[in-house]
């Protein structure tokens, strides 16, 4: 399911939303200028590999930097596709979780929300060495802040049925709840499983952010505005 739009209308503009969603699109137009030995030492600098957080129980003289990447990493995408995807779930879902927490706050809680989200990738696979890259467990975080902050809320979204797409109005949380049911599945069946067979897939982070984004959201939201009569 593509989403489109929903139906709950900010009162502010999403400047932080819009924000993260251009510094994305401009790290990823300059992977677009680099060979791919280049990209590949990029990834691996600023994504989060998961083997060497496990390493840092070791003392590595490099730990403090491997932490940085467990934010480092939400910036870096694989591909339009991968861009693509994140960029538009914040778009549908984000303006809305930063007009109820405010523009600081939803900063902070997107960032420590990917960061968590990734070390929950890093915690299920802590041997791996494939650099995990990638706004989709920031972004996740937003899905369930939103998922427990607007539950009357419904999306407009395109339904793929075979080579055809329809386009049908869900329940945002039921069209959450099918989200996260998938990355749960995904993650479950991919235990043990190299990335090669994956496909490379942080499903982990998916399912970690998004129980981030409903345990820690409501708690950093500020309090609805009660309105004054006269």
């Amino acid at each position: 399911m593509i989403p489109i739009r929903d139906s709950v209308r900010s009162r502010s503009v999403p400047l932080v939303s819009l924000s993260i969603i251009a510094i994305n699109v401009l790290v990823f137009l300059r992977e677009l200028g680099m060979t791919d030995r280049e990209l590949w030492k990029f990834a691996a600098m600023y994504g989060v590999v998961p083997a060497r957080l496990s390493g840092l129980f070791t003392g590595h003289p490099q730990g403090v930097w491997f932490v940085a990447t467990l934010f480092t990493a939400q910036f870096l995408h694989g591909g339009w596709f991968h861009l693509l995807g994140n960029m538009l779930y914040l778009w549908v879902f984000g303006d809305n979780v930063e007009d109820r927490m405010g523009r600081w706050r939803f900063l902070g809680f997107y960032l420590v929300a990917g960061a968590l989200a990734n070390f929950a990738h890093a915690v299920m696979h802590p041997t791996s060495m494939t650099p995990t890259i990638g706004a989709s467990g920031a972004v996740a975080g937003v899905l369930g802040a939103y998922f427990v902050m607007f539950p009357r809320a419904r999306v407009q979204a395109l339904l793929p049925l075979g080579f055809f797409l329809y386009v049908t109005e869900l329940p945002a949380v039921l069209f959450l709840f099918l989200w996260f049911f998938l990355q749960l599945a995904s993650g479950v069946a991919s235990i043990g499983l190299p990335p090669a067979v994956t496909g490379a897939v942080a499903w982990w982070a998916h399912v970690g952010g998004f129980l981030v984004g409903m345990f820690l959201g409501p708690s950093v939201a500020r309090r609805p505005r009660r309105r004054m009569w006269y």
